[in-house]
């Protein structure tokens, strides 16, 4: 297989499909026989995804987070988990083992300080030729933006979230 050019993409915004998005890049990726890491920042639960992904024979997931999403301010076990994810996906980078590396949730990672810019781009700018990575989460900065080949922002128009409906199995967890 010929290494193509590896671009830096962001999947940011307030609506949702962020992580959906990059899970059909991952699928797309898989099917062409490239190998995909996937890293959860923050995440620690179990979510249907997961169960999927453990089913295709070139995509590797690991979470780099607790039990439950942050609220509030984040505990000494959210910045050490975050902290092995940002070292473990700076490794992954670096192999060349991957075509595409997913970080997932990564811009909120760097909302509640957990990681600064500096060392996530760092990490993303010493990867091996040909890595494609893609950064997804709320609030990502300026920085990071101007950083990034490609970059897509979610927008909420209207969700029935608004109207009580929570997270539905198979379709938001």
């Amino acid at each position: 297989m010929t290494a193509m050019p590896g671009k830096i993409q962001v999947y940011t915004g307030s609506g949702k499909g962020k992580t959906t998005a990059a899970l059909g890049l991952a699928l797309r990726a898989s099917g062409a026989d490239f190998k995909v890491f996937i890293g959860q920042f923050i995440k620690g639960m179990q979510y249907s995804e997961l169960k999927a992904v453990a089913e295709m024979k070139n995509i590797e997931l690991e979470q780099f987070g607790r039990d439950c999403f942050i609220k509030g301010e984040p505990g000494p076990e959210d910045i050490k988990l975050a902290r092995q994810g940002l070292e473990r996906s700076r490794e992954i980078l670096k192999s060349g083992d991957y075509q595409l590396v997913i970080l997932d949730e990564a811009t909120i990672a760097l909302k509640y300080q957990l990681f600064s810019l500096e060392e996530l781009l760092e990490a993303v700018n010493a990867r091996a030729a040909g890595v494609e990575v893609v950064m997804t989460g709320r609030d990502a900065p300026e920085e990071l933006i101007a950083a990034a080949d490609l970059v897509t922002e979610m927008r909420e128009i209207k969700h029935y979230y608004r109207q009580g409906v929570t997270a539905r199995r198979g379709i938001e967890n």
